[in-house]
């Protein structure tokens, strides 16, 4: 299907509504019926739009969530069945579960939960879902002294309260190509008069984990932060971040070491005893590197925490 540029607006505004409400209620009824209805579309024609804005059919995509979501539950509580996990994300038995989550990650559940590394301080190897051979936490905790270490010179970090935050946005999927989406919301944000203003910043917001999804299914949102609540501007959506404790990681880096200071900020995170919290992590940038003699940028990490 092929989405002309009349519409293709409102259908990806709808399927933004669509995705929040997905991720909001992976242990619920997630039938092609009910989420159609969720977007205003018949099953029929809602069908057709998903798998033309986002690339999955709906059923395949909910099903990946269920397993990333489980795949996350497994890494960091302990305390849960997996028989618990697969009956609570919709699966009719324990069997069809592993099934499903072996053809998606290589291993069993069982198995991929013993080879989490206890404390970080074993990294077991498992297939990777996306055909390589590599740890479970490979990108994010590959050595952990080396991390502390890092980050300690590079980053000041503190713990507070941030309040309600809102953003309007862009959703994109995937990392390739995420230059352009930050460029086509700054234009607009100038047609709108809001990058005008000194204090404007822009930000993007991870929905999905690099730990558990693929660089290319990772859903993101690149934003602008606004003083007020947003209301929906064609495929300008608006997003909030919840009042709450935040870890706040303060660096300035270059774009090739965001991955590392994301790596050593949960590191320094589990050493430290914080639990993550449901909400999403996301970054807010006080520059933009292109204009930094170093290309370096300054920026702020915010991993949400119970």
């Amino acid at each position: 299907m092929t989405l002309n540029k009349k519409s293709n607006k409102e259908y990806i505004n709808r399927i933004n509504l669509v995705l929040i409400y997905i991720d909001e209620h992976l242990d619920e009824d997630l039938s092609l019926e009910s989420v159609a209805k969720v977007a205003l579309y018949s099953p029929f024609h809602f069908h057709r739009i998903f798998k033309a804005v986002i690339g999955e059919t709906l059923n395949s995509y909910v099903n990946r969530r269920r397993i990333e979501k489980i795949a996350l539950e497994l890494m960091h509580k302990n305390e849960v069945s997996i028989a618990e996990l697969s009956l609570q994300y919709g699966f009719s038995s324990n069997s069809s579960f592993t099934r499903a989550f072996k053809s998606f990650y290589g291993v069993s559940p069982t198995d991929f939960r013993k080879q989490l590394p206890s404390k970080f301080s074993k990294i077991s190897k498992v297939e990777s879902k996306i055909g390589q051979e590599e740890s479970i936490f490979e990108k994010y905790i590959c050595n952990i002294n080396n991390h502390l270490n890092w980050i300690k010179m590079n980053a000041k970090i503190e713990v507070k309260e941030v309040p309600e935050l809102h953003f309007a946005s862009i959703t994109h999927i995937g990392i390739e190509g995420i230059g352009n989406v930050f460029e086509k919301l700054i234009k607009w944000g100038r047609s709108k008069g809001i990058m005008e203003t000194p204090d404007t910043k822009m930000a993007r917001i991870f929905h999905d984990s690099f730990k558990v999804t693929s660089p290319d299914k990772v859903r993101m949102s690149v934003c602008i932060l606004m003083n007020e609540p947003f209301v929906s501007e064609g495929e300008i959506s608006p997003v909030m971040i919840k009042k709450g404790r935040n870890i706040i990681g303060h660096f300035e880096i270059t774009p090739e070491d965001f991955e590392k200071a994301w790596s050593s900020l949960f590191v320094w995170m589990n050493e430290q005893g914080y639990k993550k919290s449901e909400v999403t992590p996301f970054e807010i940038y006080h520059s933009d590197f292109r204009n930094h003699p170093e290309n370096k940028c300054l920026v702020d990490f915010y991993i949400p925490i119970h």
